[in-house]
């Protein structure tokens, strides 16, 4: 099947003329049409655009004007990203039915490359959950085991990927909503150090740790579609400016006299057997390749999590109050005065999570409880940043699980604290900044995929992509496919 083909040996075939990007765009669309009622990945598809841009690109390279390996790839776009002309809701009954008037930058520069974008894909509603359960149009579904959640919350795009209904896709992480799906999928997701890619056009939930990734099959497509994404932005002032590397130059240097960083915060108690023999086995591996293992301590790993539910939260109800029935999305109709117009709208619009972490997040913000809860977390804030500044002194990259648990059956969390949980290994990344890769390890005894994390750096993607593809080479998982069939 031409879908079992990686992002980057699409692009080579496109560009030795074996195939077409009219041709991927068909098999795709029809992949999606048989696979995404079991899937619920996409939560909608613009064939006629698609197609469109598949016969541009397609002339394109017909004159000898291709615009890079990107041009014709058909890829999906997490629904929390704005398309111009296409609608945007977030996973969220507040914003149905708006049709944004611009692309999301980082949209804009996949459309400049020649990608073929196929729609738009689940998440959890405003990018609040571990599980796309949250998501007010139904959850995406795990491809390995489709009783079971695909992660959240770029859920949608990592089961599309996972499914071969796309070559690669955008998610977005404010506490590891690339990663941990990307983990629980058995493919590769990317958060960038904040500030490497424009967050223009990008729904905010916690906007000092939300970042737009890639999310591919392999290192070496992430590693391609970072390259599109990255650079500064005149419209987004937290975009950094800063030159933007070859991400493919360096990729196959290998792992000989790379140091991994072990920290032992995480690897304790809590922690799926299989999940942490799989871990294990990659620092093994990693030895094995050449690279010598050195324990790091993260002393303050214990304080992330209510750091994160606290910062994250704060943001959240500052950056949702826009959502207020008047200017954009759902209105409640029948109201007297401007009062319950607001209170009705956004009763009737936001779900239940979403409801919770705004209302955490104006308790954190209120005059009586600023300093106790909000200015006490920035501090502990910059104590986890400054951690990893100490590691990062001894160590190039930092190695831990991903997910301290493989994909879970949907429905089975029903505790708002144990589902925070899920998130304890990757949001300390977030809270300093760091960029952070998601990469398959092997499976369970079921036959769940099995993520380990890299965490490099500021700014050191090139460094994080090659010391993951050094393992990837070594243990390529990206050949395994769901038994999945259309």
């Amino acid at each position: 099947m031409v879908l079992d083909l990686t992002l980057a040996e699409a692009a080579g075939q496109l560009g030795a003329g074996a195939t077409s990007s009219t041709e991927l765009t068909r098999v795709a669309l029809q992949r999606v049409e048989a696979l995404n009622g079991r899937l619920n990945a996409f939560l909608r598809v613009d064939a006629a655009g698609a197609l469109e841009a598949a016969a541009q690109s397609d002339a394109r390279r017909g004159r000898g004007e291709a615009r890079g390996p990107l041009d014709g790839v058909p890829l999906g776009i997490k629904d929390n990203l704005l398309t111009g002309g296409l609608e945007t809701t977030a996973g969220s009954r507040i914003l149905q039915g708006f049709v944004p008037p611009v692309d999301a930058t980082a949209v804009r520069k996949l459309r400049e490359a020649g990608a073929v974008l196929l729609g738009k894909l689940n998440l959890d509603e405003f990018a609040m959950g571990s599980s796309n359960e949250s998501s007010a149009y139904g959850p995406a579904r795990n491809p390995w085991d489709t009783t079971r959640t695909p992660g959240g919350s770029s859920g949608g795009s990592a089961a599309a990927v996972a499914a071969r209904l796309c070559f690669g896709a955008l998610g977005s992480d404010t506490g590891g909503s690339i990663r941990q799906p990307a983990a629980l999928t058995g493919t590769v997701g990317l958060k960038p150090t904040w500030g490497r890619v424009s967050r223009f056009g990008l729904v905010a939930y916690a906007s000092s740790l939300d970042q737009v990734g890639p999310m591919a099959r392999t290192v070496t497509d992430c590693a391609l579609l970072l390259q599109a994404l990255a650079g500064p932005d005149a419209q987004d002032a937290t975009a950094a400016d800063l030159a933007v590397p070859d991400y493919t130059a360096a990729l196959e240097r290998g792992a000989a006299g790379l140091r991994v960083g072990v920290p032992a915060e995480y690897f304790g108690p809590g922690m799926d057997p299989e999940v942490e023999a799989a871990v294990r086995g990659a620092l093994r591996a990693y030895e094995q390749l050449g690279a010598t293992l050195v324990e790091v301590s993260l002393p303050h790993t214990k304080y992330a999590l209510a750091t994160y539910y606290l910062l994250a939260t704060a943001e959240a109800s500052s950056n949702l109050a826009r959502f207020d029935g008047v200017r954009f999305g759902h209105r409640a109709r029948d109201v007297k005065g401007l009062r319950e117009l607001y209170a009705r709208s956004r009763s009737e619009g936001f779900g239940p999570e979403v409801k919770r972490r705004i209302m955490l997040g104006t308790f954190a913000l209120s005059a009586g409880h600023y300093d106790a809860y909000y200015l006490k977390a920035q501090k502990v804030r910059t104590l986890i940043r400054r951690d990893f500044e100490a590691a990062f002194r001894q160590v190039d990259v930092v190695l831990s699980p991903t997910s301290p648990v493989p994909a879970f059956p949907l429905g089975q969390q029903t505790d708002p604290l144990q589902s925070y949980l899920l998130d304890v290994f990757t949001l300390p990344c977030n809270l300093a900044g760091l960029p952070g890769l998601s990469l398959p390890c092997g499976f369970t005894r079921a036959r769940l995929p099995v993520g380990m994390q890299l965490v490099g750096r500021w700014w050191d993607e090139a460094g994080l992509l090659a010391a993951a593809r050094a393992y990837e080479r070594a243990h390529d998982f990206s050949r395994a496919a769901p038994p999945l069939e259309a």
